[in-house]
């Protein structure tokens, strides 16, 4: 029997009225989350609450420095959409 699966989830935090704000960005982000969720790095993300106050992304990838380098390249981070952001490990067992 294997250990469990180490996933990380990366929880955003976002600015008040996020969803005006956020939509000259929104194409280039989902952009690039689809990128890596086609590639395997990104299992599923979406919005919490309605209206959005922030994001959960879950990733399967070797390395969490990884998930920094999403973070990097966002286009609602550099874009002042994400407010904050942590990672947190996340040991999946069924």
């Amino acid at each position: 029997m294997s250990g469990p699966v180490v996933h990380h989830c990366l929880f955003y935090d976002y600015v008040e009225d996020v969803v005006e704000k956020r939509a000259p960005l929104r194409a280039g982000h989902l952009a690039l989350a689809r990128e890596w969720k086609e590639d395997g790095r990104i299992v599923m993300a979406g919005a919490l609450a309605n209206p959005p106050t922030g994001a959960l992304f879950v990733f399967l990838v070797d390395d969490p420095a990884q998930v920094d380098e999403f973070v990097a390249v966002d286009p609602y981070v550099s874009g002042g959409i994400v407010t904050g952001h942590r990672v947190v490990p996340w040991n999946v067992v069924i």
